[in-house]
């Protein structure tokens, strides 16, 4: 198995539940493919989680596997809700990690919005 092997989707992981409504969220703003929510464990005075409802891994499964009107959708809410909390006017960064080796905690495909507050250098050495 290579070092940086991917995640299977797994059913049981947090989005999913949340997406299934057992978990409860913050929800930011809805759509018939995506969902926006403040991250439980904010990283930054903004950090919001956006996802697509489909079960899909990562960035590169939902690019394969997602239909144009699912693409179209997390692209255009990641804009939407980085104006709706503000973001947009002070500068934001988004991330999306991949994989274990890049930090990937659950397996469904996750756009992070940070902002709110300098972010520093995208990446410490």
């Amino acid at each position: 198995m290579p070092i940086d092997a991917k995640l299977p989707y797994d059913d049981g992981n947090i989005f999913a539940r949340i997406l299934r409504g057992e978990l409860p969220n913050k929800t930011v703003m809805e759509s018939e493919h995506s969902l926006a929510f403040h991250d439980i464990n904010p990283l930054a005075p903004i950090h919001v989680l956006v996802i697509p409802k489909g079960a899909y891994v990562s960035w590169d499964d939902f690019a394969d596997q997602a239909s144009d009107a699912e693409i179209a959708d997390l692209t255009r809410m990641v804009g939407k809700v980085a104006v709706a909390v503000g973001a947009d006017t002070q500068g934001y960064r988004l991330l999306s990690n991949v994989g274990k080796r890049a930090g990937q905690e659950v397996a469904h495909l996750h756009v992070h919005i940070f902002g709110g507050a300098p972010l520093g250098p995208m990446l410490a050495s």
